[in-house]
């Protein structure tokens, strides 16, 4: 008995570790496109969370075959498409589906596909925040062919509160833009993640400023001078990327906090880990730029 229990507790286990690893893959892919979500729903009228429900479970989260193909990733068929297409099996084997050339493309012919179709009119009478109005509008309209469509998407705005996005009055343009060039083909985007009002990606083994700043939309002289780097240097595989300049100190939450140092930490390597600008750094401390660090300082961060 007791060995069944813990096969048991084992399975369990492992159901519990997969729904965590599953989950996180969704709100990577949510923090990855919510601002071109938000993007589109200022130009189109289609709510944030509905674009982002669908991009999620038509893609995914950006794992399936239509998406890493052919950047796919609403579903949507060929259907008077003249660009290029892909082939795959669906509700019958063989079917044509669209292709773009970027997950940009694929946001922005989605909103125009649900915009110019007579099908789908009566949708864009309801508010950008009646998503339940939406999601169930779609099913009725034929948008999908499973019954539990509205359902799913109702259940993924929900539980990710992609709600919060459709009163959104502003977004970050450059996060947004970025993904015309980013994602092409397949290949996968860094994430980008949020830290101390600012952004920051996790370098790549290869990765330069110049094809980090292509991806982003933004000069690679700049990228540089953000994380107080010459513009040729090599980026290592784990650094942290900061995409806008770095604050002249650490989140409030970090008051009367310090960083002890560790061996191998250097105060730049301080610096780029909160995201304060390294002459600011040293202005905290009062302590010169020629002095040297030693294991178990204290590193004042706000």
């Amino acid at each position: 008995m007791r060995k069944i229990f813990l096969f048991v507790a084992l399975l369990l286990s492992m159901a519990a570790q997969g729904q965590a690893r599953w989950n996180q893959q969704y709100q990577q892919y949510i923090d990855q496109y919510k601002d071109v979500a938000i993007e589109q729903m200022k130009r189109w009228k289609i709510p944030a969370s509905i674009t982002l429900a669908q991009g999620v479970f038509e893609s995914g989260a950006g794992t399936s075959e239509l998406t890493k193909r052919g950047n796919n990733h609403f579903g949507i068929k060929c259907h008077g498409w003249t660009g290029r297409t892909i082939y795959h099996n669906d509700d019958r084997r063989n079917e044509c589906f669209r292709a773009y050339n970027s997950a940009y493309e694929s946001y922005e012919d989605h909103s125009r596909f649900l915009a110019s179709s007579q099908r789908y009119s009566s949708l864009f009478k309801l508010k950008t925040t009646d998503y339940k109005g939406w999601a169930k509008g779609l099913k009725a309209a034929g948008y999908a062919t499973n019954p539990q469509y509205a359902n799913k998407l109702i259940e993924l705005i929900q539980l990710y509160k992609l709600y919060e996005y459709d009163k959104a009055k502003s977004y970050d343009k450059m996060l947004a833009r970025r993904l015309k060039d980013g994602n092409v083909y397949g290949m996968p985007l860094h994430p980008i993640k949020q830290f101390n009002k600012n952004y920051y990606v996790i370098a790549k083994s290869g990765d330069t400023f110049r094809s980090i700043a292509k991806e982003v939309g933004i000069s690679y002289r700049k990228l540089a001078r953000y994380n107080e780097r010459d513009k040729r240097d090599t980026i290592e595989e784990g650094e942290v990327i900061w995409l806008k300049k770095k604050r002249s100190n650490a989140p409030k939450e970090y008051k009367g906090r310090y960083h002890y140092v560790r061996p191998g930490d250097s105060m730049y390597s301080i610096s780029q880990m909160y995201g304060i600008r390294l002459r600011a750094l040293y202005k905290l401390n009062k302590l010169s730029p020629d002095y040297s660090i030693q294991v178990n300082d204290g590193i004042r961060l706000r």
